[in-house]
């Protein structure tokens, strides 16, 4: 059993697809606090200030994990969109382009600490306009980086990917797992 250290109901759902045992503990982390013009050193500073705050409020009776993602394109380092039109500017931005989504991740248990950042590049189709617009309107764009679904919303306009979508989504299970033998 270990503690997921979100509310993201994505990660969520890449561990359950796991099969892995699990509770979710969401807690309050300033991630607009953390200032960085580099993307990796960025998400690794707000996933060890997610680390250390998931300390502060709950004991370390079970392994946990915390983990945060971001997407740069066109060399712009893209977080969670505030509104429809800001997402729909970052969404721009990926269309027929590169993308690079790279996630962080804290694993801590009493025995270990493991930290992971992994990078997933892909090359986007040019999104169509009338697609975009039902996307945003959803408002599933909502608390993703860069307002961004590999999984639900991009998918059809991928040409390339290198690298693990579990990235992508928030949180490299493929990575994550042999640490959970390790306990």
């Amino acid at each position: 059993m270990i503690a997921l250290g979100s509310s993201s109901s994505t990660r969520a759902k890449i561990l359950k697809d796991a099969h892995i045992d699990f509770i979710q503990r969401a807690y309050e982390f300033d991630e607009s606090a953390v200032k960085d013009k580099n993307a990796y050193e960025l998400i690794y500073k707000i996933a060890k200030g997610k680390a250390a705050r998931y300390l502060e409020i709950y004991p370390l009776d079970m392994p946990f994990v915390v983990a945060d993602t971001v997407v740069v394109a066109g060399g712009k380092i893209l977080g969670k969109a505030q509104d429809i039109d800001e997402a729909r500017e970052m969404l721009l931005l990926q269309s027929n382009n590169s993308v690079s989504i790279a996630t962080c991740m804290i694993y801590k248990s009493l025995r270990l600490e493991f930290i992971d950042l992994s990078v997933t590049s892909y090359e986007f189709d040019r999104f169509k306009n009338d697609d975009l617009e039902i996307y945003l309107e959803s408002n599933e764009w909502q608390g993703k980086a860069g307002a961004c679904m590999v999984e639900g919303f991009c998918k059809p306009y991928i040409k390339s990917v290198h690298g693990f979508e579990s990235t992508a989504m928030g949180l490299s299970i493929e990575k994550l797992l042999p640490f959970l033998e390790l306990g």
